[in-house]
């Protein structure tokens, strides 16, 4: 039978099945964003820089190395296309609900999200003076002194959000409460809503949508581009280096989700964005394999059914757990996989490791370090 609702009803009917799935995306990300900073407000990502991977030594086997690592960002600072642009408004775009916003003033800005990838790329598009407030997530030095508008971890709170007179706010789904969004609106405050689905294809185009919706489209196109040739330039080398340390035979990987104060541990999948993070890596990356979509709860069957190398987690999700043997503990089917009879756990900051932004170079190379060259300082 035909659908008897209205263009206008489908299309919202569309609408809410997408902040649907937003929602639990976000609800299972928040859990992380909990385990990472726990409400604090002093958290630094990365504060020790990393070794570079032309600087690191690759191991023999891949496969054979005994022991699990971290993985550390070379340089977590800013390093902005420009300083002090000088943004062409007003600008409308249409956000990445369908809804047509209009930005007259970009003077105090406060971008949000899970990962604090908007942030991250308001500043490094040379507009870190614009940012009036931050989340939980933006944890990157020259943020962490500005106001915090989800103490309590990741909620938003319309009354902080308003209190710092934002002229535009940035988000995504990851968020909420919703209504703190359409009280925004409602106070008259222009809200764009970028995009939820991140992976290493979309990094560019992501941050070209924010740089036009705040009027810097020719920093936006320096910073995409910038971004693309770093990640091509990385990938390129992070291919000769797993060759060698896998002798052309790649690593089976997988994303898994730790919050071990929870029992919860869940697969990322296929929509996830780690698969392209795993590829990028020169893995197998066996969720997408076997047609995992989007985030599973882990079951023994199917994880010994992977076999994976290496698994990638989260570092305060990994400390959640009780650490490496506290994951082996909790979720013995691990230890009949080669990752776990090798402890190839590889951590990474939460905030940084699905991130998905102008870092995303950075966040690959030092993940092939701690995969492919884990020795000291690795």
């Amino acid at each position: 039978m035909a659908s008897l609702r209205s263009p206008a009803s489908r299309s919202l009917a569309r609408t809410r099945a997408r902040l649907v799935a937003s929602a639990l995306l976000g609800a299972v990300l928040a859990l992380a964003g909990c385990a990472t900073h726990g409400g604090s407000s002093t958290d630094v990502t990365d504060a020790t820089p990393g070794v570079a991977l032309a600087d690191a030594t690759v191991v023999s086997d891949a496969r054979a190395y005994e022991g699990p690592s971290t993985a550390l960002l070379t340089a977590p600072g800013l390093h902005p296309v420009a300083e002090d642009p000088q943004p062409r408004l007003p600008v409308t775009v249409t956000d990445a609900q369908g809804t047509e916003v209009t930005v007259t003033d970009v003077s105090r800005i406060i971008a949000l999200d899970i990962y604090g990838t908007n942030a991250r790329t308001v500043a490094e598009l040379g507009l870190l003076g614009n940012l009036v407030g931050r989340d939980t997530s933006t944890a990157f030095p020259e943020a962490i002194d500005l106001p915090n508008v989800t103490p309590g971890g990741h909620e938003l709170n319309a009354e902080a959000i308003l209190a710092l007179e934002p002229t535009v706010v940035v988000a995504d789904t990851t968020q909420g409460p919703w209504d703190v969004i359409l009280q925004l609106r409602e106070a008259g405050i222009p809200v764009v809503i970028t995009s939820s689905e991140r992976s290493l294809d979309t990094a560019a185009d992501d941050i070209r949508f924010l740089a036009d919706a705040l009027g810097v489209p020719e920093e936006g196109e320096r910073l995409a581009e910038r971004t693309e040739t770093a990640i091509d330039s990385i990938t390129e080398q992070i291919a000769t280096v797993a060759d060698e340390a896998t002798g052309g035979d790649p690593l089976r990987m997988a994303f898994l989700y730790v919050r071990g104060g929870t029992g919860i541990y869940y697969l990322f999948g296929d929509g996830s964005g780690a698969g392209s993070l795993i590829t990028a890596l020169g893995g197998v990356d066996i969720a997408t394999e076997v047609g995992l979509t989007g985030m599973k709860p882990v079951t023994d069957e199917g994880l010994i059914a992977m076999q994976p190398d290496v698994l990638l987690v989260m570092t305060k999700g990994l400390e959640s757990a009780g650490g490496v043997d506290g994951l082996l503990n909790a979720v013995p089917a691990i230890a009949q996989t080669p990752a776990g009879e090798h402890r190839r756990i590889v951590d990474m900051d939460d905030a940084t490791i699905l991130s998905f932004g102008p870092t995303s170079a950075d966040v690959l190379e030092a993940l092939a370090v701690a995969i492919y060259a884990p020795g000291p300082g690795a």
